[in-house]
Protein backbone atom coordinates (compact mmCIF):
# COMPACT_ATOMS: atom_id res chain seq x y z
CA UNK A 1 0.00 0.00 0.00
CA UNK A 2 0.80 3.47 -0.55
CA UNK A 3 2.03 5.60 2.32
CA UNK A 4 1.56 9.42 0.61
CA UNK A 5 -2.10 10.78 -0.33
CA UNK A 6 -3.67 13.95 -1.12
CA UNK A 7 -5.95 13.52 1.84
CA UNK A 8 -6.35 11.07 4.32
CA UNK A 9 -9.87 10.61 6.38
CA UNK A 10 -9.53 9.52 9.79
CA UNK A 11 -12.73 8.01 11.03
CA UNK A 12 -14.96 5.70 8.55
CA UNK A 13 -18.25 6.66 9.66
CA UNK A 14 -20.98 8.76 7.89
CA UNK A 15 -18.70 11.54 7.47
CA UNK A 16 -15.43 10.30 7.25
CA UNK A 17 -16.69 7.48 4.26
CA UNK A 18 -18.52 9.97 2.58
CA UNK A 19 -15.79 12.05 2.70
CA UNK A 20 -13.34 9.49 1.09
CA UNK A 21 -15.98 9.22 -1.67
CA UNK A 22 -16.11 12.76 -2.61
CA UNK A 23 -12.21 13.62 -2.55
CA UNK A 24 -12.07 10.36 -4.55
CA UNK A 25 -15.05 11.85 -7.27
CA UNK A 26 -12.62 15.43 -7.16
CA UNK A 27 -9.70 13.21 -7.99
CA UNK A 28 -8.20 13.23 -4.97
CA UNK A 29 -5.94 10.21 -4.08
CA UNK A 30 -7.37 9.24 -0.74
CA UNK A 31 -7.14 7.14 2.06
CA UNK A 32 -9.56 6.41 5.26
CA UNK A 33 -8.06 5.59 8.28
CA UNK A 34 -10.81 3.45 10.49
CA UNK A 35 -9.91 1.20 13.59
CA UNK A 36 -13.13 -1.29 12.93
CA UNK A 37 -13.00 -4.15 11.02
CA UNK A 38 -16.09 -2.84 8.94
CA UNK A 39 -16.70 0.51 7.53
CA UNK A 40 -19.55 2.88 8.36
CA UNK A 41 -18.82 3.94 11.98
CA UNK A 42 -20.81 3.80 15.23
CA UNK A 43 -23.88 4.46 12.77
CA UNK A 44 -23.94 1.46 10.55
CA UNK A 45 -21.99 -1.14 12.71
CA UNK A 46 -23.84 -0.26 16.12
CA UNK A 47 -26.45 2.55 15.82
CA UNK A 48 -28.73 3.88 13.20
CA UNK A 49 -29.23 1.17 11.18
CA UNK A 50 -29.34 -2.00 13.53
CA UNK A 51 -31.58 0.01 15.55
CA UNK A 52 -34.08 0.60 12.65
CA UNK A 53 -33.69 -2.95 11.83
CA UNK A 54 -35.00 -3.86 15.30
CA UNK A 55 -37.62 -1.18 15.73
CA UNK A 56 -39.23 -2.12 12.32
CA UNK A 57 -39.16 -6.05 13.01
CA UNK A 58 -40.67 -5.14 16.37
CA UNK A 59 -42.67 -2.70 14.96
CA UNK A 60 -44.39 -5.96 12.60
CA UNK A 61 -44.53 -8.22 16.06
CA UNK A 62 -46.12 -5.44 18.05
CA UNK A 63 -48.95 -4.65 15.14
CA UNK A 64 -49.54 -8.56 14.74
CA UNK A 65 -50.21 -8.51 18.26
CA UNK A 66 -51.97 -5.54 18.38
CA UNK A 67 -53.45 -4.24 15.29
CA UNK A 68 -53.84 -6.78 12.41
CA UNK A 69 -56.77 -8.03 13.97
CA UNK A 70 -59.15 -4.82 13.19
CA UNK A 71 -58.10 -4.94 9.43
CA UNK A 72 -59.48 -8.27 9.57
CA UNK A 73 -56.46 -10.56 9.58
CA UNK A 74 -56.32 -12.95 12.18
CA UNK A 75 -53.16 -14.45 13.65
CA UNK A 76 -53.13 -17.33 16.23
CA UNK A 77 -50.87 -17.80 18.54
CA UNK A 78 -48.12 -15.10 17.82
CA UNK A 79 -44.52 -16.02 19.15
CA UNK A 80 -41.31 -14.39 19.24
CA UNK A 81 -38.37 -15.63 17.79
CA UNK A 82 -35.69 -13.10 19.13
CA UNK A 83 -32.68 -15.06 17.49
CA UNK A 84 -34.04 -14.60 13.99
CA UNK A 85 -34.81 -11.31 14.41
CA UNK A 86 -31.31 -10.55 15.99
CA UNK A 87 -29.83 -12.68 12.80
CA UNK A 88 -31.62 -10.09 10.41
CA UNK A 89 -30.63 -7.04 11.62
CA UNK A 90 -26.87 -8.06 11.79
CA UNK A 91 -27.93 -9.61 8.06
CA UNK A 92 -28.88 -5.61 7.02
CA UNK A 93 -25.57 -4.36 8.56
CA UNK A 94 -23.19 -6.74 6.79
CA UNK A 95 -24.23 -5.99 3.62
CA UNK A 96 -24.39 -2.57 4.29
CA UNK A 97 -20.94 -2.45 5.77
CA UNK A 98 -19.98 -4.38 2.48
CA UNK A 99 -21.81 -2.10 0.09
CA UNK A 100 -19.45 0.43 1.74
CA UNK A 101 -16.08 -1.37 0.79
CA UNK A 102 -17.31 -2.23 -2.75
CA UNK A 103 -17.69 1.67 -3.03
CA UNK A 104 -14.02 2.50 -1.47
CA UNK A 105 -12.68 -0.17 -3.89
CA UNK A 106 -14.56 1.46 -7.12
CA UNK A 107 -13.77 4.85 -5.95
CA UNK A 108 -9.70 3.76 -5.39
CA UNK A 109 -9.54 4.96 -1.75
CA UNK A 110 -7.09 2.96 0.75
CA UNK A 111 -9.35 1.56 3.53
CA UNK A 112 -6.57 1.24 6.14
CA UNK A 113 -7.64 -0.47 9.16
CA UNK A 114 -6.49 0.70 12.51
CA UNK A 115 -6.36 3.29 14.90
CA UNK A 116 -4.90 6.65 13.52
CA UNK A 117 -3.43 9.47 15.50
CA UNK A 118 -1.83 13.11 14.15
CA UNK A 119 1.93 12.63 14.72
CA UNK A 120 3.26 16.25 13.50
CA UNK A 121 4.39 17.63 9.59
CA UNK A 122 7.33 16.88 7.04
CA UNK A 123 7.20 19.85 5.32
CA UNK A 124 4.33 20.86 3.59
CA UNK A 125 3.39 17.00 4.63
CA UNK A 126 1.34 16.17 7.19
CA UNK A 127 2.08 12.79 9.40
CA UNK A 128 -0.62 9.96 10.39
CA UNK A 129 0.44 7.12 12.30
CA UNK A 130 -1.85 4.16 12.22
CA UNK A 131 -1.92 1.27 15.02
CA UNK A 132 -2.76 -1.37 13.17
CA UNK A 133 -2.77 -5.33 13.98
CA UNK A 134 0.85 -5.50 12.62
CA UNK A 135 2.10 -3.06 14.77
CA UNK A 136 2.57 0.96 14.01
CA UNK A 137 2.68 2.34 10.18
CA UNK A 138 3.07 6.00 8.97
CA UNK A 139 1.44 7.97 6.24
CA UNK A 140 1.34 11.03 5.51
CA UNK A 141 -1.04 13.79 3.48
CA UNK A 142 -1.37 17.23 2.20
CA UNK A 143 -4.65 17.14 3.96
CA UNK A 144 -6.12 15.42 6.64
CA UNK A 145 -9.76 15.24 7.39
CA UNK A 146 -10.79 14.27 11.58
CA UNK A 147 -14.17 12.19 11.53
CA UNK A 148 -14.08 9.83 14.53
CA UNK A 149 -17.40 10.55 15.46
CA UNK A 150 -18.61 10.00 19.17
CA UNK A 151 -18.76 7.07 22.18
CA UNK A 152 -21.92 6.89 24.76
CA UNK A 153 -21.26 9.35 27.93
CA UNK A 154 -20.57 7.23 30.97
CA UNK A 155 -22.15 8.09 34.12
CA UNK A 156 -19.88 8.59 36.72
CA UNK A 157 -22.23 6.94 39.54
CA UNK A 158 -23.17 4.14 37.21
CA UNK A 159 -21.12 3.03 35.11
CA UNK A 160 -21.36 0.21 32.56
CA UNK A 161 -20.34 -3.13 32.58
CA UNK A 162 -22.00 -4.20 29.91
CA UNK A 163 -24.68 -6.87 31.01
CA UNK A 164 -26.46 -4.87 34.25
CA UNK A 165 -25.61 -1.43 33.12
CA UNK A 166 -25.24 -1.36 29.35
CA UNK A 167 -24.92 1.91 26.42
CA UNK A 168 -26.98 1.13 23.69
CA UNK A 169 -24.28 -0.73 21.75
CA UNK A 170 -25.38 -3.94 24.36
CA UNK A 171 -29.16 -2.97 23.80
CA UNK A 172 -29.25 -4.20 20.69
CA UNK A 173 -28.11 -7.67 21.55
CA UNK A 174 -30.16 -8.51 24.57
CA UNK A 175 -30.01 -12.18 24.34
CA UNK A 176 -33.38 -12.61 26.02
CA UNK A 177 -36.19 -9.77 26.13
CA UNK A 178 -36.04 -7.84 29.36
CA UNK A 179 -38.43 -8.24 32.60
CA UNK A 180 -37.88 -4.39 33.28
CA UNK A 181 -36.13 -2.35 31.51
CA UNK A 182 -34.79 0.64 32.90
CA UNK A 183 -34.01 3.85 30.41
CA UNK A 184 -32.01 6.91 31.85
CA UNK A 185 -32.72 9.92 29.54
CA UNK A 186 -35.71 10.24 27.23
CA UNK A 187 -33.80 11.05 24.01
CA UNK A 188 -34.05 9.75 20.79
CA UNK A 189 -31.60 6.70 21.84
CA UNK A 190 -33.58 5.86 25.40
CA UNK A 191 -36.98 6.38 23.41
CA UNK A 192 -36.31 4.25 20.26
CA UNK A 193 -34.14 0.98 22.38
CA UNK A 194 -37.15 1.27 24.84
CA UNK A 195 -39.87 1.30 22.31
CA UNK A 196 -37.90 -1.77 20.49
CA UNK A 197 -38.02 -3.60 23.86
CA UNK A 198 -41.19 -2.61 25.05
CA UNK A 199 -42.98 -3.75 21.94
CA UNK A 200 -41.29 -7.03 22.63
CA UNK A 201 -42.89 -7.95 25.96
CA UNK A 202 -40.33 -5.83 28.68
CA UNK A 203 -41.81 -3.10 30.96
CA UNK A 204 -40.19 -0.17 30.26
CA UNK A 205 -39.84 3.01 32.50
CA UNK A 206 -37.81 6.04 30.97
CA UNK A 207 -36.52 8.36 34.17
CA UNK A 208 -35.86 11.83 32.46
CA UNK A 209 -34.12 15.07 34.07
CA UNK A 210 -36.68 17.20 32.40
CA UNK A 211 -40.01 17.65 32.58
CA UNK A 212 -40.37 16.84 28.49
CA UNK A 213 -39.35 13.74 26.58
CA UNK A 214 -37.46 14.23 22.94
CA UNK A 215 -34.57 16.79 24.02
CA UNK A 216 -34.55 19.82 21.76
CA UNK A 217 -38.02 19.33 20.14
CA UNK A 218 -40.97 21.30 20.08
CA UNK A 219 -42.98 20.90 23.47
CA UNK A 220 -46.17 20.50 21.48
CA UNK A 221 -44.88 17.60 19.49
CA UNK A 222 -42.71 16.00 22.06
CA UNK A 223 -46.10 16.13 24.69
CA UNK A 224 -47.61 13.95 21.84
CA UNK A 225 -45.32 11.60 21.45
CA UNK A 226 -45.26 10.69 25.08
CA UNK A 227 -48.80 10.57 24.75
CA UNK A 228 -48.56 7.92 22.39
CA UNK A 229 -46.16 6.05 24.10
CA UNK A 230 -47.44 6.39 26.99
CA UNK A 231 -50.53 4.53 25.68
CA UNK A 232 -48.15 1.36 24.65
CA UNK A 233 -47.35 0.85 28.27
CA UNK A 234 -43.58 2.89 28.41
CA UNK A 235 -43.53 4.76 32.10
CA UNK A 236 -42.23 7.86 32.32
CA UNK A 237 -41.06 9.59 35.30
CA UNK A 238 -39.96 13.30 34.25
CA UNK A 239 -38.12 15.88 36.23
CA UNK A 240 -36.14 12.84 38.17
CA UNK A 241 -32.42 12.67 38.34
CA UNK A 242 -30.82 9.21 38.62
CA UNK A 243 -28.86 9.14 41.84
CA UNK A 244 -27.56 5.66 41.37
CA UNK A 245 -28.11 1.49 41.10
CA UNK A 246 -27.11 -1.02 42.98
CA UNK A 247 -27.25 -4.63 42.74
CA UNK A 248 -29.63 -6.64 44.53
CA UNK A 249 -29.24 -10.43 43.24
CA UNK A 250 -30.51 -11.33 40.13
CA UNK A 251 -31.80 -7.35 39.84
CA UNK A 252 -30.57 -3.73 39.64
CA UNK A 253 -32.06 -1.35 42.29
CA UNK A 254 -32.09 1.87 40.43
CA UNK A 255 -33.02 5.07 42.64
CA UNK A 256 -33.89 8.44 41.19
CA UNK A 257 -35.23 11.81 42.84
CA UNK A 258 -38.13 14.09 42.19
CA UNK A 259 -35.89 17.47 41.14
CA UNK A 260 -38.85 19.59 42.64
CA UNK A 261 -40.32 17.45 45.23
CA UNK A 262 -37.21 15.82 46.42
CA UNK A 263 -39.39 12.58 47.21
CA UNK A 264 -37.05 9.25 46.10
CA UNK A 265 -38.21 6.11 43.99
CA UNK A 266 -36.60 2.68 43.34
CA UNK A 267 -36.92 1.44 40.39
CA UNK A 268 -36.27 -2.66 40.08
CA UNK A 269 -34.77 -3.61 37.00
CA UNK A 270 -32.87 -6.66 35.20
CA UNK A 271 -31.52 -4.26 32.80
CA UNK A 272 -30.68 -0.47 32.35
CA UNK A 273 -29.73 1.33 29.72
CA UNK A 274 -27.90 4.66 30.32
CA UNK A 275 -28.84 6.79 27.44
CA UNK A 276 -27.57 10.48 28.44
CA UNK A 277 -26.20 11.61 25.86
CA UNK A 278 -22.50 11.13 24.05
CA UNK A 279 -19.10 13.01 23.51
CA UNK A 280 -16.72 13.41 20.82
CA UNK A 281 -14.47 10.67 20.20
CA UNK A 282 -11.14 13.33 20.32
CA UNK A 283 -8.97 11.43 22.77
CA UNK A 284 -5.69 9.93 21.63
CA UNK A 285 -6.21 11.73 18.53
CA UNK A 286 -2.57 13.30 18.42
CA UNK A 287 -4.11 16.84 18.31
CA UNK A 288 -1.74 18.47 20.60
CA UNK A 289 1.09 17.51 17.73
CA UNK A 290 -0.43 20.36 16.16
CA UNK A 291 -1.44 22.15 19.05
CA UNK A 292 -4.90 22.12 17.96
CA UNK A 293 -6.89 22.57 21.36
CA UNK A 294 -10.50 21.67 22.05
CA UNK A 295 -13.49 23.05 24.23
CA UNK A 296 -14.87 21.39 27.56
CA UNK A 297 -16.75 19.11 25.84
CA UNK A 298 -13.70 17.51 24.08
CA UNK A 299 -15.18 19.43 20.37
CA UNK A 300 -12.51 20.50 17.96
CA UNK A 301 -13.36 23.91 16.65
CA UNK A 302 -13.28 24.82 13.46
CA UNK A 303 -13.93 27.86 10.79
CA UNK A 304 -16.84 28.18 8.74
CA UNK A 305 -14.51 25.95 6.00
CA UNK A 306 -14.49 22.98 8.48
CA UNK A 307 -10.51 24.06 9.21
CA UNK A 308 -8.45 23.62 12.65
CA UNK A 309 -6.56 25.78 13.91
CA UNK A 310 -3.74 24.26 12.08
CA UNK A 311 -3.22 25.02 8.54
CA UNK A 312 -4.54 21.77 6.39
CA UNK A 313 -6.52 20.29 8.64
CA UNK A 314 -9.95 19.47 9.09
CA UNK A 315 -12.78 18.37 11.48
CA UNK A 316 -16.34 17.59 10.73
CA UNK A 317 -19.30 15.35 12.47
CA UNK A 318 -19.63 14.26 16.10
CA UNK A 319 -16.06 16.01 16.36
CA UNK A 320 -17.67 19.54 15.97
CA UNK A 321 -20.16 21.42 17.67
CA UNK A 322 -23.78 20.78 16.66
CA UNK A 323 -26.10 18.61 16.43
CA UNK A 324 -24.82 14.86 16.54
CA UNK A 325 -26.80 13.29 13.43
CA UNK A 326 -25.35 10.79 11.01
CA UNK A 327 -26.61 13.15 7.38
CA UNK A 328 -25.33 16.34 9.48
CA UNK A 329 -21.90 14.44 9.76
CA UNK A 330 -22.23 13.56 6.17
CA UNK A 331 -22.94 17.27 4.79
CA UNK A 332 -20.18 18.35 6.69
CA UNK A 333 -17.73 15.62 5.16
CA UNK A 334 -18.61 16.70 1.54
CA UNK A 335 -18.61 20.34 2.39
CA UNK A 336 -15.11 19.82 4.06
CA UNK A 337 -14.07 18.03 0.92
CA UNK A 338 -15.27 20.50 -1.52
CA UNK A 339 -13.54 23.66 0.13
CA UNK A 340 -9.83 21.81 0.40
CA UNK A 341 -10.83 21.47 -4.05
CA UNK A 342 -11.13 25.42 -3.86
CA UNK A 343 -15.12 25.09 -4.58
CA UNK A 344 -17.52 26.38 -1.93
CA UNK A 345 -19.06 23.71 0.31
CA UNK A 346 -21.62 24.71 2.85
CA UNK A 347 -24.28 23.54 4.88
CA UNK A 348 -27.52 25.30 5.70
CA UNK A 349 -27.98 23.83 9.70
CA UNK A 350 -31.48 25.30 9.39
CA UNK A 351 -32.37 23.04 7.10
CA UNK A 352 -31.03 19.39 8.93
CA UNK A 353 -34.07 17.45 10.04
CA UNK A 354 -33.97 15.40 13.15
CA UNK A 355 -35.99 12.36 13.51
CA UNK A 356 -36.64 9.97 16.38
CA UNK A 357 -37.96 6.70 14.87
CA UNK A 358 -40.47 5.50 17.31
CA UNK A 359 -43.89 4.86 16.05
CA UNK A 360 -45.19 7.71 15.80
CA UNK A 361 -42.12 8.88 14.17
CA UNK A 362 -41.08 12.28 15.61
CA UNK A 363 -39.64 14.72 12.39
CA UNK A 364 -38.64 18.28 12.68
CA UNK A 365 -36.35 20.99 11.30
CA UNK A 366 -35.89 24.36 11.97
CA UNK A 367 -36.96 26.17 14.85
CA UNK A 368 -39.68 25.01 17.20
CA UNK A 369 -42.14 27.00 18.86
CA UNK A 370 -40.01 27.57 22.16
CA UNK A 371 -37.02 28.99 20.55
CA UNK A 372 -39.16 31.47 18.26
CA UNK A 373 -40.46 33.15 21.24
CA UNK A 374 -37.00 32.79 23.11
CA UNK A 375 -35.85 34.84 20.16
CA UNK A 376 -38.84 37.30 20.26
CA UNK A 377 -39.27 36.40 16.60
CA UNK A 378 -42.86 37.15 15.29
CA UNK A 379 -44.92 33.84 14.45
CA UNK A 380 -47.55 32.41 13.30
CA UNK A 381 -48.69 28.73 13.38
CA UNK A 382 -50.53 26.26 11.78
CA UNK A 383 -51.05 22.80 12.59
CA UNK A 384 -53.03 19.54 11.50
CA UNK A 385 -54.25 16.16 12.99
CA UNK A 386 -53.31 13.07 11.25
CA UNK A 387 -57.13 11.95 12.76
CA UNK A 388 -58.95 14.40 9.58
CA UNK A 389 -56.51 12.84 6.74
CA UNK A 390 -58.30 9.93 4.85
CA UNK A 391 -55.09 7.97 4.10
CA UNK A 392 -53.79 8.05 7.84
CA UNK A 393 -57.45 6.71 8.91
CA UNK A 394 -56.70 3.78 6.43
CA UNK A 395 -53.78 2.90 7.50
CA UNK A 396 -55.38 2.69 11.31
CA UNK A 397 -52.24 5.66 11.77
CA UNK A 398 -54.73 8.78 13.11
CA UNK A 399 -52.30 9.54 15.87
CA UNK A 400 -50.21 12.52 15.26
CA UNK A 401 -50.33 15.92 13.77
CA UNK A 402 -48.06 18.29 11.81
CA UNK A 403 -47.49 21.57 12.75
CA UNK A 404 -46.23 24.69 10.90
CA UNK A 405 -44.27 27.68 11.97
CA UNK A 406 -44.18 30.47 9.68
CA UNK A 407 -43.54 34.42 9.95
CA UNK A 408 -46.03 36.53 10.71
CA UNK A 409 -44.97 39.58 8.62
CA UNK A 410 -43.27 37.29 5.58
CA UNK A 411 -44.93 34.46 5.72
CA UNK A 412 -41.73 32.27 5.30
CA UNK A 413 -41.34 28.71 6.86
CA UNK A 414 -39.46 28.89 9.72
CA UNK A 415 -39.86 25.10 11.41
CA UNK A 416 -41.79 22.17 10.98
CA UNK A 417 -42.67 19.48 13.63
CA UNK A 418 -44.50 16.34 13.11
CA UNK A 419 -45.40 13.25 14.82
CA UNK A 420 -46.58 10.69 13.09
CA UNK A 421 -46.78 7.68 10.86
CA UNK A 422 -43.86 8.69 8.35
CA UNK A 423 -42.98 11.77 10.28
CA UNK A 424 -39.38 10.64 8.87
CA UNK A 425 -40.27 10.70 5.41
CA UNK A 426 -42.53 13.71 5.23
CA UNK A 427 -40.07 15.78 6.99
CA UNK A 428 -37.66 15.77 3.13
CA UNK A 429 -40.49 18.18 1.86
CA UNK A 430 -40.22 20.67 4.57
CA UNK A 431 -36.67 20.30 4.28
CA UNK A 432 -36.69 21.16 0.83
CA UNK A 433 -38.89 23.95 1.51
CA UNK A 434 -37.02 25.28 4.05
CA UNK A 435 -34.19 25.05 2.00
CA UNK A 436 -35.28 27.11 -1.14
CA UNK A 437 -36.87 29.72 1.45
CA UNK A 438 -40.58 28.72 0.66
CA UNK A 439 -43.17 30.17 2.65
CA UNK A 440 -46.54 28.79 3.96
CA UNK A 441 -48.60 29.83 1.06
CA UNK A 442 -46.11 27.69 -1.07
CA UNK A 443 -46.68 24.79 0.13
CA UNK A 444 -50.48 25.21 0.53
CA UNK A 445 -50.59 25.85 -2.95
CA UNK A 446 -48.29 22.97 -3.93
CA UNK A 447 -50.66 20.13 -5.17
CA UNK A 448 -50.35 17.39 -2.70
CA UNK A 449 -51.43 13.68 -4.11
CA UNK A 450 -54.76 12.45 -2.73
CA UNK A 451 -54.93 10.06 -0.61
CA UNK A 452 -52.02 10.44 0.95
CA UNK A 453 -50.61 11.29 4.18
CA UNK A 454 -48.59 14.30 2.73
CA UNK A 455 -51.98 15.88 2.32
CA UNK A 456 -51.48 17.05 6.09
CA UNK A 457 -48.85 19.16 5.48
CA UNK A 458 -50.92 21.04 2.81
CA UNK A 459 -53.82 21.15 5.29
CA UNK A 460 -50.99 22.48 8.23
CA UNK A 461 -49.69 25.18 5.68
CA UNK A 462 -53.56 26.26 5.08
CA UNK A 463 -53.91 26.45 8.73
CA UNK A 464 -51.40 28.69 9.23
CA UNK A 465 -53.78 31.31 7.84
CA UNK A 466 -57.21 29.67 9.23
CA UNK A 467 -57.64 28.40 5.54
CA UNK A 468 -57.78 24.69 6.11
CA UNK A 469 -60.30 22.54 4.42
CA UNK A 470 -60.65 19.33 6.00
CA UNK A 471 -60.94 20.62 9.77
Amino acid sequence: MDTQFDLIVIGGGPAGYVAAIRAAQLGMKTACVEMRKTLGGTCLNVGCIPSKALLESSEHFYQAKNKFQKHGIVVADVKLDLEQMLKRKDAVVRQLTTGIAGLFKKNGIAFINGKGRLAGSEGALKKVVVKTAEGEQSFSAKKIILATGSEPTELPFLKFDGKNVVSSTEALEFAQVPKHLVVIGGGVIGLEMGSVWARLGAKVTVVEFNDWIAGGSDRQISAELMKSLSKQGIEFKLGHKCLGATKKGDWMMVEAEDRKTGAKVVLEADKILVSTGRKPYSDGLGLESFGIERDAQGRVPVSETYETSAEGIYAVGDLIVGAMLAHKAEEEGIAAVENIAGKHGHVNYQAIPNVIYTHPELASVGWTEEELKERAVPYKVGTFPYMANGRAKAMEEAEGLVKILAHAQTDRVLGIHIVGARAGDLIAEGVAMMEFGATAEDIAQSSHAHPSLAEVMKEAALAVGKRQIHL
